[in-house]
């Protein structure tokens, strides 16, 4: 669309505000903001300021909530050794490709810089994309098929960390094998229903929500890229969490074998009021409800044992069909995801030129949950994993979550590996007295480093040992 065509639009539709400062930019200013406009459906904005911002849209819950029926960690059930079986035979045939959601900030762990760049490991301190990186080497040598990566990235990262990436040499990964790309963006709204510009030339955007990352897919290519390459199924994790096993075979193969167009990983909740999603049955369908939209009678209620009724909280680990990414994003289509309000303290330009920072919340932001496709999923399945595990991520500076708790739990995952293998672990106070790192390459899991000869047998208080 031409700027006459886009004017025309935006008064149409009552936000011919943003163009206010049009004839003071120079060209590439005028460049960057008609880029961000032709970026936008601008048709869908009067229906967006009507249902989200000028109201604040009622939470419709279901009439029926129940709590989900997961598959067990581990199980005698024939079934679990044929998906297993079934999950190696999908790496060997290189049907599955890694997903990696990494458009944060480290703007609240004090880092000034991609999320992913964030050093994490307990004695080599390792970036979370090198964490991920060693896992996806690792098991493209046990399946012997390398495993395609697609990462996607924000518009205020996506070029430090393809620069990052550059810098370490892609961590050792085949370049051609990865593929970043940028979600998309939304624009903050003000509380009239206006959209906001951050500057002269730009509008206040936004990215718009892990949701949004199946309609990335389609519009980047990444979507055309994975059925020329023949693959089948997304692996779908988020950049905060290094204990994710980013290949499962098992969960993969549950995956396919139930025919299951979405999966998910649950952990049993710390506590009824944990901030985590919940999976529930809502009129009979598979679905998250939110920590602050399920009712707190509901969240609290518990079985004659004590242990909670809802206890099935989601850790944004997935398994996605591209043929469902496909149905959902096809030409024509639109993505049927609600849409999340949240009410936000964003800078502005005021209509003198003049830059404001509000002190209190003047703007509402959407962003759509990639958890909101399940409902619309085929036989979606949720699988038990464990939270000590595969679940400790790190998205606050200081306390639960943090640096210091993530790599407590990393130190403590290694423990428990060496001692399944025979390895005598130093205790205090519960908990092992010494500093344990284990590269992916060396062992993906405990089953993998079961087979290895260790040469370790006893490791002494205070030590401090890396295996590589």
């Amino acid at each position: 669309m031409s700027i006459e065509q886009i004017r025309q639009k935006l008064e149409s539709i009552g936000q011919s505000q943003v163009l206010r400062f049009w004839d003071e930019l120079d060209e590439t200013g005028r460049e960057k903001l008609l880029s961000q406009l032709q970026a936008m459906d601008l048709d869908a904005i009067p229906s967006l300021v009507d249902e989200y911002v000028i109201h604040k849209p009622r939470i419709a819950l279901p009439d029926q909530i129940e709590p989900v029926k997961a598959y067990p960690w581990e199980s005698s059930d024939p079934l679990y050794r044929q998906a297993r079986e079934r999950g190696q035979q999908l790496l060997r045939d290189g049907k599955v490709a890694a997903f990696l959601v990494a458009g944060g900030q480290g703007t609240r762990l004090g880092y000034d810089g991609p999320k992913g760049e964030y050093p994490v490991t307990p004695i080599k301190s390792k970036p979370l994309f090198q964490v991920f990186a060693e896992q996806l080497l690792a098991w493209g040598k046990c399946s012997g098929h390398p495993i395609p990566w697609y990462i996607m990235t924000s518009d205020i990262n996506d070029g430090p960390t393809r620069t990052f990436f550059e810098k370490h040499q892609y961590f050792g990964y085949d370049r051609s094998l990865v593929r970043f790309f940028q979600q998309g963006m939304m624009p903050a709204f003000g509380m009239d229903g206006k959209m906001l510009l951050s500057a002269k030339d730009s509008l206040a955007l936004s990215p718009d929500g892990h949701g949004g990352s199946l309609r990335a897919l389609r519009k980047s290519g990444a979507l055309e890229d994975m059925t020329r390459r023949g693959i089948e199924h997304l692996s779908y994790f988020q950049v905060d969490n290094p204990l994710v096993h980013v290949i499962d075979p098992l969960f993969l193969g549950l995956h396919d074998l139930t025919g299951s167009e979405m999966s998910s990983k649950t952990i049993s909740k710390a506590h009824a009021l944990e901030k985590v999603g919940n999976f529930c049955i809502g009129d009979g369908k598979l679905q998250v409800i939110e920590y602050s939209d399920l009712p707190e009678d509901l969240a609290k209620k518990t079985h004659g044992d004590g242990s909670l009724v809802f206890n099935a909280g989601s850790i944004a680990i997935h398994a996605l069909r591209v043929s469902f990414i496909d149905r959902l994003t096809a030409a024509g289509t639109d993505l049927k995801l609600i849409w999340h309000r949240a009410e936000k303290k964003v800078p502005y330009v005021d209509p003198q030129g003049t830059l404001v920072k509000p002190e209190s919340p003047n703007a509402v932001k959407l962003e759509q949950f990639v958890f909101d496709a399940i409902p619309l999923a085929n036989n979606p399945i949720v699988y038990t994993t464990l939270r000590e595990e595969e679940f400790s991520p790190v998205k606050n500076a200081e306390g639960a979550d943090s640096p210091t708790t993530c790599r407590r739990d990393q130190i403590r995952r290694a423990a428990r590996w060496l001692s399944e293998s025979g390895v005598h672990i130093p205790m205090k106070d519960s908990e092992p007295d010494c500093v344990i790192e284990i590269s992916p390459l060396f062992a993906i899991n405990s089953e993998h480093l079961k087979t290895k000869d260790l040469l370790v047998k006893k490791i002494v208080p205070g030590q401090r040992i890396y295996f590589g």
